[in-house]
């Protein structure tokens, strides 16, 4: 059986091999990981689907490997495998995936454009999605240095390639210019991974390129506690003591937010370039703090699915990323974001929208805070500030004010949410 590099996003072309969990020689079951790759979008390992040896481990630790292509061979029943030449990364054809051609915003396939040879007249190799962005950027690839196996040029080379011919921003400056005013001071330099590096691309592309606005509004979490804690409370114990659900605050904002979305059905919707595609179901992505950086895995057709089933989805795919299991496209989609800093004690925040999604909710902590009653005088409620981000081209004033006072409401009366 050949093992093959796994499709790891419609967006992810090859991925880089950074350890193998087996050796050839070993017997592996459905289950065992035998390598872990990475992306600039994940990390992941990667398990077997059969019984058998490992009789063969065609690429090393540190390749990049195209989608589809013969990582390793298992022999089943522990008999010796056919000898065949190691294929390298740099050689190696990828199998069929989401055709480059393929709009991501539609279900149609567009027409083949010729992104040019693989091979270049000075020997180079580039990566089908290397040549596409080259040609979409009007990089000239002869003067991109390659930094895959073998002299392969791949897209971060060309993305990087981009990014250098780029005018410099104003407020920019390089490194050296930034340690020379710390000259004489102890101090680490920490090397970008591939997440800070795309969190970093995707949100100065996204403040510079999305016309922001914010509304924001005080919101009571009074109703919401009461019924979070008898819910809490009324949960089932297994033999252990341990309650069958706990439920968040997190997640009757996740649900309250797919309900307004879904009485507000203008405002859930996305940006695509020439276009403005509104969607059925309210797909919620939340923000998800990790080390290094964050995440932010979707919860599907969120309005149809109950606190406790949100609340334990969320627990999954938390769970799954600490693991490095979890798919990257349980992270890719929805049409607006939640972030909620309220836990770390932040009153108040804005957040930015992460595109092509056209909204994000910023939810800071929730505290004891006086209120006027109708005959003078004060009581006081747990309340928090609630603030949305908007993008201007999808949502404008009015409609993203009906959407936050729709949020608004379901929070305050969240029986409505456990029906």
């Amino acid at each position: 059986m050949n093992v093959l590099m796994p499709q790891l996003g419609e967006t992810v072309a090859e991925g880089t091999i950074t350890r193998w969990f087996k050796a050839e020689g070993d017997k592996v079951a459905p289950g065992d990981n035998l390598f872990e790759i990475e992306t600039d979008k994940t990390s992941m390992e990667v398990p077997s689907t059969t019984t058998g040896v490992i009789s063969e481990i065609r690429t090393p630790v540190g390749a990049v490997v195209p989608v589809g292509a013969i990582v390793a061979v298992i022999a089943g029943d522990g008999a010796a495998a056919p000898s065949l030449a190691k294929a390298s990364a740099a050689t190696a054809a990828p199998a069929p995936s989401r055709p480059e051609g393929l709009d991501p915003f539609r279900a149609v396939r567009t027409p083949e454009r010729n992104y040019g040879p693989a091979r270049l007249p000075s020997g180079a190799v580039a990566s089908p999605l290397a040549r596409r962005l080259a040609v979409e950027n009007g990089i000239d690839l002869t003067g991109v240095r390659a930094s895959g196996a073998h002299g392969r040029i791949l897209a971060r080379d060309v993305e990087n390639a981009r990014t250098a011919a780029a005018p410099m921003p104003p407020a920019a400056v390089s490194a050296d210019r930034v340690k020379a005013l710390y000259e004489g001071r102890p101090y680490e330099e920490v090397p970008l991974d591939p997440m800070r590096r795309t969190i970093a691309t995707r949100l100065v592309e996204a403040m510079q390129t999305v016309p922001h606005f914010h509304l924001g509004a005080d919101v009571d979490f009074d109703r919401l506690e009461e019924i979070r804690a008898g819910a809490n409370g009324g949960a089932f114990t297994d033999a252990e003591g341990k309650p069958s659900f706990r439920l968040t605050v997190n997640d009757f904002i996740v649900k309250a937010l797919a309900v307004a979305l879904q009485r507000v059905p203008d405002a859930n919707a996305v940006w695509a370039g020439d276009r403005i595609i509104k969607f059925a179901a309210s797909d919620i992505a939340v923000a998800v703090a990790v080390e290094g950086g964050l995440i932010t895995p979707v919860v599907r057709s969120a309005e149809t699915k109950s606190v406790i089933a949100i609340s334990a989805e969320l627990k999954n795919l938390a769970a799954r990323d600490r693991d490095r299991t979890l798919d990257p496209r349980e992270t890719q989609g929805g049409t607006t974001t939640v972030s909620n800093l309220g836990m770390y004690g932040v009153r108040e925040f804005t957040a930015i929208i992460n595109p092509p999604q056209s909204t994000i909710l910023a939810v800071g902590a929730a505290g004891r805070r006086p209120v006027e009653t109708p005959d003078g005088g004060l009581r006081f409620v747990s309340r928090a500030t609630v603030t949305f981000t908007c993008d201007h081209r999808v949502v404008d004033g009015a409609l993203g004010a009906r959407l936050l006072a729709a949020f608004k409401h379901a929070i305050e009366h969240p029986i409505a949410l456990m029906l």
